[in-house]
């Protein structure tokens, strides 16, 4: 009975004999449980017997011991070699009876949920203070709350925020995971190099791009096809690892006790998230732009092209065009954001939901959503950086001058120029991101 008076102890936050509503709510929250507002009510109705809206320690004793004499015989179930824990290999072994796949860094996640002492192994009490928090009714419910744990959303670059549990921020858990998610973002985005300079090629020329590009093609070869995909790969990855924990952490501050944040705060802080990360690494875009247009062999490198523009140029010059980058960052993150996480709020609904086909389709919906408001602005903003050296281009003093500017020289089609390439990309982008983290993060997890 020791560990049953130590848990109640732990819950009991405010030390005044009871476990009210909000310590249970702020607990289940902690580890992911949803719906955190629906799971208490159920708890209490069954076990707060004088209905006081709180649990004393006889009432909360009888939920515990009920809990023990339920979920026993299928943790003698779960421990396959009757060592008395659960260890990595139970849990692999757990999904792949119910014809799902898990990597071993996510079922090292699921045993890091339970595992108190740091052993990465779950006894017997750590497996049942884990199902007294979150009141599964039976195997299959337990396991669909810990998928929804494991959701990490996959954007064109990794720049969709994730909401993150609290325990999962700790940087401990994200270590590998980041590292194979700054891989496999950096082969995609090589992979795909050729494609990301059309586009910005079209955003600039328009319909002489193509054939400005075979020309560029027969002066500076097959190479040619990757300038500024380094400085690409340097800027994409940090940037969107910012973005996420920035929104993870305001996320944490805002929802408080609440159980969801409404549409409007997830486009709130997907904007806020957005555009701090994107000021913060906004040079490194500047220089890619620069790499993209000018001829092969123009700069000696991304180092070269930094020192050219500061001594030509000046400092300022690396914030050209920040201004409609900005507002082009706003609507594009917040409405990614807000589509995303609302799409993913229904998923989690029902397990179905949560497929790899249908993650990568809602993780496109939300990118799509957020390029089509926001793309005329970041047609602009690349014009403004290309000014430089583009005659073709000319500066506009902000961006509404650059909408009128674009529209008298290639109309309303010249707001788009280059979407479908920033589309086609996309496709590759998500599935080589979606495909490759998970290998990386496996094969880390077994060298580190």
């Amino acid at each position: 009975m020791d560990h049953f008076r130590c848990l109640f102890d732990k819950l009991d936050k405010n030390k005044d004999g009871f476990i009210s509503t909000e310590e249970l709510q702020s607990e289940m929250r902690r580890i992911g449980v949803e719906p955190v507002c629906e799971k208490v009510q159920t708890l209490m109705s069954s076990y707060d017997h004088n209905k006081d809206g709180r649990l004393s320690y006889q009432e909360f004793l009888i939920y515990m011991m009920d809990k023990e004499k339920k979920w026993k015989i299928d943790f003698h179930a779960l421990d396959r070699n009757k060592c008395g824990t659960i260890d990595l290999e139970d849990i692999m072994s757990l999904f792949k009876e119910l014809g799902l796949v898990i990597s071993k860094p996510n079922a090292k996640r699921i045993i890091q949920l339970m595992d108190e002492d740091n052993s990465m192994t779950v006894d017997w009490e750590e497996f049942l203070q884990h199902v007294i928090i979150n009141p599964a009714e039976n195997i299959g419910e337990l396991v669909s709350s810990w998928k929804h744990n494991l959701v990490f959303d996959v954007g064109e670059s990794r720049s969709m925020p994730v909401e993150l549990t609290q325990r999962e921020t700790d940087l401990s858990i994200w270590g590998n995971f980041i590292l194979a998610a700054g891989l496999a973002d950096a082969v995609s985005r090589t992979v795909t190099a050729p494609i990301d300079l059309l586009k910005t090629r079209l955003q600039v020329f328009g319909s002489k791009a193509v054939s400005l590009g075979f020309r560029e093609l027969q002066t500076g070869g097959f190479r040619s096809l990757w300038q500024g995909n380094a400085v690409n790969v340097l800027k994409g990855t940090p940037q969107s690892t910012l973005q996420c924990l920035i929104y993870a952490q305001m996320r944490m501050y805002t929802l408080g006790e609440r159980e969801s944040l409404s549409v409007h705060q997830r486009f709130g802080l997907g904007c806020v998230s957005g555009a701090v990360a994107h000021a913060v690494f906004y040079p490194l875009e500047v220089l890619k732009v620069r790499l993209n247009l000018q001829p092969a062999g123009t700069y000696n490198g991304v180092l070269g092209c930094a020192r050219l523009i500061y001594q030509n140029e000046s400092v300022s010059a690396f914030y050209r065009g920040f201004k409609p980058s900005i507002l082009c960052m706003i609507p594009y993150a917040g409405v990614e954001c807000a589509v995303h996480q609302s799409i993913m709020s229904w998923a989690k609904q029902d397990p179905e939901h949560l497929g790899d086909s249908k993650l990568f389709l809602f993780s496109f919906a939300a990118f799509a959503s957020g390029q089509a408001t926001s793309y005329p602005l970041a047609v602009i903003r690349t014009h403004q950086q290309a000014q430089a050296f583009c005659s073709s281009s000319q500066k506009p003093a902000d961006a509404l001058q650059g909408l009128f500017g674009i529209y008298e020289k290639y109309g309303v089609k010249g707001f788009y120029n280059g979407m479908g390439a920033s589309f086609l990309r996309a496709v590759p982008c998500c599935l080589l991101n979606y495909t490759l983290t998970s290998k990386f993060e496996t094969l880390f997890s077994s060298i580190l």
